[in-house]
């Protein structure tokens, strides 16, 4: 009962401590961030849930990172190979359709209490017992609600055994499960004594982290602040740097004034004004590498103007990639328009993947084989990314040149994404993510939709939110992804780039760089294009 209540009460100081330096912070004139911490200033405004199963955004999923260990990591210094983390080595059966993972020993929770691979295996379970988006991560490579429990087995405290319905390339496994959110290793018995009518314990993750990681989250304040302190009974490497603190700033201006002030060490959305302002300044440096995300701009399908793919076609005429790519986009991120992003297995090169340029008539002469040869009115959601409302506005006074107004209607992220996701829309602007260096990571979200039924409810497989559905290239996908032979498996990847950058539900314009203005007192700053490492920083 005393170690209890000590536990509990450290637990207290540790938080009021970090919301005591969160505040400090914040106050004018503070130029000084704490030795022991990384603060950084972020537009974090999308966060609705720390669930493994059911986070989709580019935000939470950077935090889960670093608070929920995956079974494997991807390469600090080389993406495309997965290292060790959860599991400290693994075996591959004769026939590829069964992998053994050794997990570390003496790893705990938060809690203090044993984390083994019996909460790994029920963590992954659930995932797919649950249904929400990130399921897809699993169902798709043959798990299932009926199947899991016999597919997903700890053999012991130390030992997992993942069996897989088709001889699938081990590596594209590694990094599509072993390096995802879904096989973060939960704390199970925090959780169901959080559980709330069978939810798993959804609701108490909605607020709270309860998995194995180099940090734990001990504060969040929507829309104000985050606080993750290290975890003291981590089983790998410990964090050089105790705390990380994240103050919601949505201003890209104020985040710039806040780290030359010296108010926070690292602002994460600046401005191309802003990077250039803050390039070359002394103490100061701007950091960027190029990510396997997408901005891009979706139509529903189920909308009787975009249903039309010469409709779709014409949309991509309207953008100006090449000027954008000069002014805009400058720091932010390259033009790209296939769903292979650069530097994946499969991916067709810069420019065969980039064939589209702004073209006034050409999107008037398919707008009138359409038959809108006047145009027509739709809406554009956006969200508050700082490079949403000026692509958006240029798109805009392009199409008035053939008759099409665009009515852009700007949104907090998280509504944004919630609009979208329930395909409440005509047309939106957002960005999308693969979580693996391979065409096939993209291809199975942004163009595979098995499912387009509104029940279906495939909130993470962006085709099904735009009611798009080709079963030619639902087939092409499958084919590609059991393909044995490389150079075939990378042909019919070209092919399928180039038919849907012309029948797509997407006009894919960018692909974008992890970008920020960082202060030189933060050293061993490190990331690729899948992760961010906090706790390999310091100060």
């Amino acid at each position: 009962m005393m170690t209890k209540h000590f536990a509990k009460h450290k637990k207290a100081i540790a938080a009021a401590t970090a919301a005591a330096l969160l505040t400090s912070i914040a106050l004018p004139g503070h130029a000084a961030t704490p030795a022991s911490a990384l603060v950084m200033a972020w537009n974090v405004d999308a966060i609705s849930t720390f669930d493994p199963a059911q986070v989709g955004e580019v935000v939470t999923n950077e935090l889960l990172q670093n608070t929920c260990d995956s079974l494997v990591d991807f390469d600090p210094k080389d993406e495309s190979k997965v290292v060790p983390l959860l599991a400290k080595s693994w075996d591959v059966s004769e026939d590829r359709k069964q992998i053994t993972f050794h997990l570390n020993e003496g790893m705990k929770f938060p809690s203090g209490e044993a984390a083994t691979a019996k909460e790994l295996a029920w963590s992954m379970q659930r995932v797919v017992m649950l249904g929400y988006g990130n399921a897809a991560t699993l169902t798709e490579y043959g798990f299932t609600k009926d199947t899991v429990k016999d597919r997903i087995v700890a053999k012991d405290d130390n030992t997992l055994v993942l069996t897989l319905d088709n001889p699938y390339p081990t590596n594209l496994i590694l990094q599509a499960i072993g390096a995802n959110r879904v096989s973060a290793l939960l704390d199970q018995a925090t959780l169901t004594k959080n559980e709330v009518n069978g939810d798993f314990g959804n609701k108490y993750l909605a607020t709270n982290t309860a998995c194995v990681g180099p940090y734990k989250l001990v504060q969040w304040n929507a829309g104000e602040s985050i606080v993750l302190q290290a975890n003291d009974d981590y089983y790998g490497k410990a964090a050089k740097l105790k705390r990380v603190l994240i103050r919601h700033v949505a201003e890209p201006g104020t985040q710039r004034l806040l780290l030359q002030k010296g108010d926070v060490d690292i602002a994460r959305d600046l401005s191309p004004d802003d990077l250039a302002d803050l390039d070359g300044k002394p103490g100061l440096k701007v950091e960027r590498v190029l990510k396997p995300q997408l901005f891009f701009w979706t139509f529903n399908a189920l909308d009787p103007v975009f249903k039309d793919e010469k409709v779709r076609l014409a949309m991509r005429y309207l953008i100006d990639y090449d000027g954008l790519g000069k002014s805009v986009m400058k720091y932010l991120g390259v033009p790209r328009a296939s769903f292979a992003q650069l530097g994946a297995t499969g991916a067709l090169d810069a420019e065969q993947g980039q064939p589209f340029k702004l073209d006034i008539e050409k999107a008037k002469a398919l707008l009138t084989e359409a038959g809108y040869p006047n145009g027509f009115e739709a809406n554009v959601l956006i969200g508050t990314l700082p490079h949403s409302a000026p692509i958006a506005q240029s798109i805009q006074q392009n199409a008035s040149k053939v008759g099409v107004k665009l009515n852009l209607e700007r949104m907090a992220n998280s509504q944004l994404f919630a609009r979208i996701r329930s395909r409440e829309f005509q047309t939106g602007m957002l960005a999308w993510q693969t979580s693996v260096p391979d065409a096939h990571g993209n291809a199975s979200r942004l163009i595979y939709n098995p499912d387009n039924r509104p029940e279906a409810k495939l909130t993470q497989i962006p085709a099904w939110r735009s009611a798009y559905q080709n079963e030619d290239f639902n087939k092409r996908i499958k084919e590609a992804l059991l393909e044995g032979d490389p150079e075939k498996r990378n042909q019919i990847y070209y092919q399928l780039q180039k038919d849907t950058m012309q029948q797509g539900p997407s006009a894919i314009m960018f692909q974008m760089y992890n970008i920020l203005g960082i202060s030189d007192k933060v050293q061993n700053w490190t990331w690729n294009g899948f992760r961010v490492y906090y706790d390999m920083a310091s100060k």
